[in-house]
């Protein structure tokens, strides 16, 4: 066989080397012209069209200094004298090929443990229900780099049953995963006001081979502006849905006590964000979103004055007393995403 007749049948097998060198080089923020050398490991790297190929990859010659096959052997020997504890001076670190994370409100995937995280590692993140007196969640566990859940990998789903009823975005679910040394990957989910808890326990042969690694990778490439204005789109219904659920639940808290004027432009900037909602047009969701925002601003004021003329005739004091004591008795809610699980029974 002729060396043109080898290059032509692994042809497909050449155009494959440029992907991966191209991610270590986005993963390492590293441009071309910044790596110093290039050092060929492995039998395949004595074929000159792939000696030929890293030229083009990287601008420069690579490295042929080392025998590529025994480096590889080398390698491997070294590694096992470290699991087997005979090797101390070496430390190989090992870290995630794709991120890891959940599906979320939206059906979007919310990211715990980011690609290239070194392992051991352990990351926990507080999510909270999306409709009001949900009894359980199921959590989606997700292992890819789409913004989209369903361009991932599911590596598993478990419930968390037994949720004590309460308004939507007040439980607090607190999401941890958990991967040791041997790549073996533990999810749970934790009711902090119960306290009851399930998890999930995902082997390493659970994960996909390197190919299916690079082709998820690839994906996420191809498809990240589509992904972006998806999720684009998800957060501005997720913004509306939530500002919609909170004026509406002040307008009937209000009652009478809102004018009729002001009830009347509040619910007319509720419908037509509703209504816009049910299309694809993010600017428009957020221009409602906006001026839903502005006209329940007068519900507050209307709330604050009323407060304000009662305390005065009462004698009391006034808006800056209630204030103190909202201050004083608030807790943070910056680490809860409002999330969509399923509810069960």
């Amino acid at each position: 066989i002729t060396r043109a007749k080898l290059e032509a049948l692994v042809s497909d097998l050449l155009e494959k080397l440029e992907g991966p060198c191209e991610v270590a080089l986005k993963d390492a923020g590293l441009s071309p012209d910044k790596v110093k050398e290039v050092i060929l490991v492995g039998g395949m790297t004595r074929m000159p069209a792939v000696q030929e190929r890293v030229k083009k990859i990287f601008g420069k010659e690579p490295d042929k200094g080392v025998n590529p096959d025994e480096v590889v052997a080398l390698g491997a020997a070294i590694q096992g004298g470290v699991l087997k504890g005979d090797v101390n001076d070496v430390l190989l670190l090992d870290v995630t090929p794709l991120s890891l994370g959940i599906e979320t409100l939206g059906g979007v995937m919310t990211k715990l443990i980011e690609k290239n995280t070194t392992i051991p590692t352990n990351k926990s993140q507080v999510f909270s229900t999306a409709e009001d007196n949900q009894p359980a969640v199921t959590v989606h566990v997700l292992q890819g780099e789409r913004e989209i859940a369903s361009g991932n990998k599911t590596l598993g789903r478990f419930e968390l049953v037994g949720i004590p009823s309460a308004p939507r975005g007040m439980p607090q679910i607190e999401v941890t995963f958990d991967i040791d040394a041997n790549g073996i990957v533990n999810v749970s989910a934790k009711d902090l006001a119960t306290g009851k808890e399930q998890s999930i326990r995902i082997t390493a042969s659970s994960g996909l081979s390197q190919g299916e690694i690079d082709r998820l990778v690839k994906e996420a490439e191809v498809h990240a502006e589509e992904d972006r204005n998806k999720k684009e789109l998800v957060d501005a219904r997720n913004a509306a849905d939530a500002l919609i659920y909170t004026t509406e639940k002040s307008m009937n808290e209000l009652g009478d006590k809102v004018e009729s004027s002001t009830r009347a432009e509040v619910e007319d900037a509720v419908n037509s964000l509703k209504g816009a909602m049910e299309n694809e047009d993010t600017a428009e969701i957020r221009r409602l979103t906006e001026g839903l925002s502005q006209a329940s601003h007068k519900l507050a004021a209307s709330m604050y004055e009323q407060a304000s003329q009662a305390g005065a005739q009462q004698g009391g004091g006034g808006p800056e007393g209630a204030w103190q004591h909202q201050q004083g008795s608030s807790g943070s809610d910056e680490d809860v995403v409002d999330a969509d699980y399923r509810e069960v029974g």
